[in-house]
Formats: C-alpha cells, sequence, structure tokens
C-alpha cells in the first residue's frame, strides 16, 4: 500500500508542472493565500518534508521547525511584496524538495539550530514566489496569513505522517526518497 502511494506520488510529480507560480488565481484575500501553496506539488512536498524533518529530530524541533518555515516564509513574502530580486527562485524551491528530502530519507540526526537554519533559507523562496505573485485585489495581510496557515496544515500533516510511521523508520526514509527524486523531476522540468 505504501509503496503504491509512493509510486503515485512521483507519477504526479513527473507530470504536474509547479503551478503554484503561474499567477493562475483570481480570487482574493485569505482564500487565495490558503490556496497559493496547495496548487503546487513542489510547495506541498517540501512543506510535508519539514514536517517528516521536524519528526524525525523530535522533541522541541516538532514546533521550531515549521515556526522557522513559516516565519522566514513571511519574511520572504515581504521581499516578494516589496519588489526585491531574489535570482532562481523556482530553482531554490525545487532544489528544497530534494534537499528536504534526502534530508530525511538519509534519517541523520541535525542539531535543532542548523535545521531551524535550513528550513528558513528555503522558506525565504517559497515565500517569496507567494509574495510576488499575489493576485492584484487580494490583501496583503490576508493572502499572507492564509498561506501561512497552508503551511502550517502542510507541515502538521507532514508530522503526523511521521509519527504514524515512527516505528517503521524505513517508510519516513522512503517518503523522503521519493521527495527526493520527485523535486529532481522538477528541476529536470
Amino acid at each position: 500500500m505504501f509503496t503504491r502511494s509512493i509510486a503515485t506520488m512521483l507519477l504526479l510529480a513527473a507530470a504536474t508542472p509547479a503551478l503554484a507560480h503561474t499567477g493562475h488565481d483570481t480570487a482574493s484575500g485569505l482564500l487565495a493565500g490558503i490556496s497559493h501553496p496547495m496548487g503546487g506539488l513542489d510547495h506541498v512536498l517540501a512543506m510535508v518534508s519539514v514536517g517528516l524533518f521536524a519528526t524525525l529530530l523530535g522533541g522541541r524541533a516538532l514546533w521550531a521547525l515549521p515556526a522557522s518555515f513559516v516565519g522566514m516564509m513571511l519574511v520572504g513574502g515581504l521581499m516578494g511584496l516589496a519588489g526585491v530580486g531574489i535570482p532562481a527562485v523556482e530553482i531554490g524551491i525545487a532544489a528544497s524538495v530534494v534537499v528536504l528530502g534526502a534530508v530525511v530519507s538519509l534519517g541523520w540526526a541535525w542539531p535543532v539550530g542548523a535545521a531551524m537554519a535550513l528550513v528558513g533559507l528555503f522558506a525565504i523562496f517559497h515565500g517569496y514566489a507567494h509574495g510576488a505573485e499575489i493576485p492584484a485585489e487580494a490583501g496583503a495581510a490576508l493572502y499572507s496569513a492564509g498561506f501561512a496557515l497552508a503551511s502550517m496544515g502542510l507541515h502538521g500533516l507532514g508530522i503526523a505522517l511521521g509519527l504514524l510511521t515512527a516505528r517503521q523508520a524505513h517508510a519516513s526514509r522512503l517518503a523522503g526518497a521519493a521527495v527526493a527524486v520527485a523535486g529532481i523531476v522538477l528541476l529536470a522540468g
């Protein structure tokens, strides 16, 4: 069953473009902010991986990694709203999927501070994409709250998956490997 889920995720990654950055949303406010991260497989995989990574480390990492990601994502969102240029945003986002998936796959213990720095760095790219692509009619505050809430939900999903598979370390590691492969497909696309 789990192997089929991984295979399905890989097929979806191979067949789906990174749609979170197409500017296709015309809704405004909170709902637009919530839907934006859900529209791109790259965002979903990276944010779920943050939750899996947090579960791998345990303890205070369960709240510190998601908090670091959301906080720095909001900083990146402000940079996008302000028009500050960040080069290679799409590459940074796809690289976050590869690296976070690989980190989970390898199962190495990281110091929580270093893990927070890693996810925070990648969060800037994700937030920038959200902020730079805010629909013209959306209010920045509600839109930002929406993408922060959606991200927290995806982190929670990753934590729940990590806790469910805690007794089967190979399951989380296999999920991490699948995410990393999906990230490589995104980078190649």
